[in-house]
């Protein structure tokens, strides 16, 4: 990959992350105005917004509520759904037809054809993801058989975007130590799908500015005072 590559791919990646990721969560964020958009435990609640802000008035529930959400399981959510977007915008250049398979690309590193299913994290697929998985990579290798063409185990491959090693939970260690098919996960995808040992660190910088100008401080407050005026929340403040 040249320089004119990388930089194509950076610039798209961040093109995807400001179009799918920020502006969904900004406008996520602003439906979370009423208190029905949430499944409240009033025993909790109290509890969240004293061990957060040490009172249990509206304000403090309201930012109990908003803030796991809005920090944590709706932007975790909405970067794992948009995946496919992702490889359709930032990897078409590496994009295959075969079904049940992402991307195809040469591993820089050991110059092997892979087949890689793409994923986002290392605790994105769940139990039946497994079999879903090696059903497919099993299907393409005797494809190959039937095409004359040799593909092993070893160029099936679950490519994960961010990560490392140690962080993939026990589903994706069963991909590769039961079915023995390759996790390339974080700079080690990145490396191998790229060439460029640094591409990972550069991705994530690239992203970075994308992220400097999502200053959503002032409209957040602004959700936080209308959420703690809803009178379930109303009810359980001091």
């Amino acid at each position: 990959m040249n320089q004119e590559e990388k930089e194509q791919i950076l610039k798209k990646a961040q093109k995807w992350f400001k179009q799918s990721i920020a502006q969904n969560h900004i406008k996520n964020t602003k439906k979370l105005k009423d208190a029905s958009n949430f499944d409240i435990n009033p025993f909790l609640a109290v509890y969240l917004s004293n061990f957060l802000t040490g009172k249990s008035k509206s304000k403090g529930i309201a930012k109990a509520l908003l803030y796991p959400r809005v920090l944590g399981t709706s932007i975790t959510t909405s970067f794992g759904t948009n995946i496919q977007k992702f490889t359709n915008e930032v990897l078409s250049s590496f994009g295959s037809t075969t079904t049940g398979i992402d991307i195809e690309f040469i591993d820089q590193i050991n110059k092997n054809k892979i087949y890689c299913q793409l994923k986002s994290g290392p605790n994105t697929i769940n139990k039946d993801d497994v079999e879903t998985i090696a059903g497919h990579f099993k299907n393409v290798i005797n494809l190959g058989r039937t095409n004359n063409l040799r593909i092993t185990h070893n160029d099936m491959v679950v490519g994960i975007i961010y990560g490392t090693t140690e962080s993939l939970n026990g589903h994706y260690r069963r991909i590769q130590n039961d079915y023995g098919y390759p996790i390339y996960i974080g700079k080690d995808f990145w490396h191998r799908l790229t060439g460029d040992e640094n591409f990972y660190a550069d991705l994530v910088k690239a992203i970075g500015k994308v992220a400097v100008k999502a200053d959503f401080k002032k409209e957040l407050k602004e959700v936080i005072d209308e959420l703690a005026m809803s009178p379930e929340i109303q009810d359980l403040a001091d």
